[in-house]
């Protein structure tokens, strides 16, 4: 689930149909006015789904290739796992199809399921700097 900045409204991805989904809380009406959607300033983004993550997949990804996503505290960093086992950091948004500037890291496992950050991280000047996020 991803938060809105003001817990109003939350996304959540429909996993059988791959299409991002937009509802009201507490009321839980479905937001289907992309206008509306486009205007919202998410507090968390954890979905693999959305025009702000287009960049994440590779040409040759599957839909099911990418598990997860998480943006970084200040929300300007997007690390992904995927089921070949990459943690991949990428600037976020990453609007533009097929994103090749981006820094990736083996992980200990066959496929990474989810990923969280744990502390604040930037990415400036072509330098990773950030504390540490668990895989």
């Amino acid at each position: 689930l991803t938060y809105s900045k003001f817990s109003v409204v939350v996304s959540k991805v429909s996993t059988g149909s791959y299409k991002r989904q937009v509802y009201e809380v507490p009321s839980g009406k479905q937001l289907v006015d992309q206008a509306v959607i486009d205007r919202i300033t998410w507090a968390t983004w954890t979905s693999v789904l959305g025009d702000e993550v287009i960049g994440i997949w590779s040409r040759h990804a599957e839909k099911a290739d990418v598990n997860c996503a998480c943006v970084s505290h200040s929300g300007i960093n997007l690390v992904t796992g995927d089921d070949f086992g990459m943690v991949k950091l990428f600037d976020f948004p990453c609007p533009e199809k097929f994103v090749r500037n981006f820094f990736w890291f083996a992980s200990l496992q066959q496929e990474v399921l989810l990923i969280l950050w744990s502390c604040i991280a930037s990415l400036e000047d072509g330098k990773i700097s950030f504390s540490k996020f668990a895989a």
